[in-house]
């Protein structure tokens, strides 16, 4: 592996554990066992390690979401994949992360916008329109609307007004919110298959 890939990949451990601002060059430097001189060789500053830490996330996102719904045999199959992934990545993740990156690191919040209105909302989209195509989801629904919505559930999650971190797991939060919306857009057929992936048995 590369200095570079390194640096970044110490520097994504060291956020997700302790959150952005909290992290220093010199915590960097030491998790790596490495001068600060080989360091500022490949970044000049903090915000240029954000920021390359984001867009290597954002690249490995895409392409592991890519997966999930490369392989799903269904729309809710989808949402249930995405549901594993997001354990995955939610476990331990300092709950700071975006909060900070929007204050400090402006640069590399944009491209978390970006990804967002752009990539998410249009997975988000798609996944509707499949569900309403297989009739899992009711056929009535205001798409653009409810991807908005769903879209706004996503970043509500990591809000510490709305969910106090000592109170609220990010991980919990963001599983039962996408829970919640893909119960409210199934049909009666989408609701049998959910509570299949669910292990539940409902009285009819």
């Amino acid at each position: 592996m590369e200095i570079k890939d390194r640096i970044l990949l110490a520097a994504r451990e060291l956020f997700t554990l302790r959150g952005i601002k909290s992290v220093s060059m010199d915590d960097i430097a030491t998790h790596l066992s490495m001068s600060k001189k080989t360091l500022y060789k490949w970044f000049e500053n903090k915000d240029q390690i954000v920021e390359g830490v984001m867009r290597h996330h954002l690249g490995q996102t895409q392409s592991e979401c890519q997966t999930i719904l490369c392989g799903a045999e269904s729309a809710i199959a989808e949402l249930f994949g995405m549901m594993d992934w997001m354990k995955s990545q939610f476990t331990d993740m300092h709950p700071s992360i975006f909060h900070d990156l929007q204050k400090y690191y402006p640069a590399s919040y944009k491209l978390w916008l970006e990804h967002k209105n752009d990539y998410i909302l249009e997975q988000i989209t798609d996944n509707l329109r499949r569900g309403v195509q297989e009739g899992l989801y009711r056929a009535d629904l205001d798409i653009d609307v409810l991807a908005r919505l769903r879209l706004g559930q996503i970043e509500m999650a990591f809000n510490p007004v709305v969910f106090p971190p000592r109170i609220f797991d990010l991980q919990r939060v963001s599983l039962i919110t996408l829970e919640h919306f893909m119960l409210g857009v199934a049909t009666l057929k989408g609701h049998k298959l959910i509570n299949q992936y669910r292990h539940v048995t409902e009285e009819e």
